[in-house]
């Protein structure tokens, strides 16, 4: 059995046990979390689409931490006009771990 869930703009297919890396979550380590939006999901019964959501469907996670990934470095220039500017980003990222899903 397996899900396709919408968290943060972006979509992640999911089984049980896995542990997925999400845009950052307004929640803390070791807190229980539900994500309704819900794309499709598949089981023995076969496969439900969402328009856009499957009804009923949620997610059951556990968040294990929150952090940062490592830097990126952007560097920007413009050629011919001396203009060059280097910086560096860190995007937060909570990590989660799937318990349950709810179709």
């Amino acid at each position: 059995m397996y899900a396709v869930m919408e968290t943060g703009g972006k979509q992640y297919r999911v089984q049980v046990g896995d542990v997925v890396f999400v845009e950052k979550l307004e929640c803390e380590a070791d807190s229980k979390i539900s994500i309704d939006k819900i794309v499709m999901v598949s089981d023995d019964n076969g496969v439900k689409v969402g328009a856009p959501y499957v009804e009923g469907a949620s997610v059951e996670a556990t968040v294990l931490k929150n952090g940062k990934s490592k830097k990126v470095t952007v560097f920007t220039y413009k050629s011919k006009k001396n203009e060059k500017r280097k910086m560096g980003h860190r995007q937060p990222y909570t990590q989660v771990r799937i318990d349950s899903i709810n179709a």
